[in-house]
């Protein structure tokens, strides 16, 4: 398969992505400070974490922080969710008004309480209210919009092409596919022939996600389907670098190393400095503890000890004592 538009990058809209590579928004995840780390890292874009279409909202501490800043990575790409059409606009607007260069709208997340509020991956079971959602928000707004959606809501309503087709009729520029149902969550086998079959119907550029651990996975997924680009959520979670090792890994068709520990301490400790600059001394430890777990993951003993430390200074400590140790036995 020629990898160019992922090496190389596709427009969404006026914007021209360097590659194809793009960080999915997870809520309490991609904040601002992992999405400049993966940017750093390689991802051609990053997309902010869910933010509600109720602005009414938009004043709490969390939301705040999930707004447009003038220090995110260009483009800035925010994702809204909700299920009221004249709601969404005005969400558009706002935000677009406060530094947005692309709206995504999440129409793939399962999560019960988004559920519960009949938006994300709740709408699929309704194609007529897609149809004007899309419509309302793509009419409001005079920057791209993206979507993001499932193969369908269960494995018996797996419509994903036909609100694929919808979304492109209705003036979508990019469309992200996670290859299972709404009823699946994140759980059991990838289905990649929805996605393949989407791709192949639609202009747009397709994304690919779902289950891209490796760089491995990437080549795979994108032969399957023929995807323009792949997203890549859980997979990067304590594992930033792993942009960089998809894109050399589709360049080069080699593998590229995991980085040296002494690497990897630097790039956590400026993960690190960037969650305690955000969410401040109290906040900023306690957030840390979550990152750190990924990076730790094959570390269950260390995780426990990094749990139990209350102050940046004693998580700084202890983390450049066991990177260093842990570089001192590798060599």
């Amino acid at each position: 398969m020629n990898y160019s538009s992922v090496i190389h990058g596709f427009a969404i809209g006026p914007h021209q992505l360097e590659n194809g590579l793009i960080l999915a928004p997870m809520a309490g995840i991609t904040d601002r400070p992992f999405r400049h780390l993966c940017r750093h890292l390689g991802a051609g874009l990053a997309v902010a974490e869910m933010l509600t279409s109720d602005t009414s909202l938009w004043h709490t501490q969390k939301s705040q922080r999930r707004l447009p800043h003038a220090d995110d990575s260009l483009p800035i790409s925010v994702q809204i969710a909700g299920s009221e059409p004249a709601q969404m606009a005005h969400a558009a607007q706002a935000n677009v008004a406060l530094g947005a260069q692309i709206i995504d709208i999440n129409m793939g997340c399962p999560a019960k309480k988004v559920l519960k509020k009949a938006a994300g991956s709740a709408l699929l079971r309704d194609p007529n209210l897609v149809k004007d959602i899309l419509t309302a928000v793509v009419s409001a707004v005079d920057v791209p919009v993206t979507l993001k959606i499932r193969t369908g809501w269960s494995t018996d309503q797996r419509n994903g092409l036909d609100i694929a087709n919808i979304a492109q009729d209705a003036g979508i520029q990019a469309l992200a596919v996670h290859g299972r149902t709404r009823a699946c969550g994140f759980k059991g086998e990838v289905e990649y022939d929805t996605i393949a079959a989407i791709k192949q119907a639609l202009n747009i550029p397709v994304i690919a996600n779902g289950d891209i651990n490796t760089a491995e996975d990437a080549a795979h997924v994108l032969c399957y389907t023929g995807a323009d680009g792949i997203m890549i959520g859980r997979g990067a979670q304590g594992n930033p670098w792993l942009f960089q090792q998809v894109h050399h890994y589709l360049k080069h068709g080699t593998p590229l190393e995991k980085p040296s520990n002494a690497k990897v301490w630097q790039i956590l400790e400026q993960h690190l400095y960037g969650l305690y600059s955000l969410y401040g001394e109290v906040m900023g430890p306690r957030i840390a503890r979550k990152h750190v777990g990924w990076y730790l993951k094959q570390e269950p003993t260390q995780r426990k000890l990094f749990n139990q430390l209350q102050t940046q200074l004693q998580q700084l400590e202890f983390l450049n004592h066991y990177f260093d140790s842990a570089e001192e036995q590798a060599a």
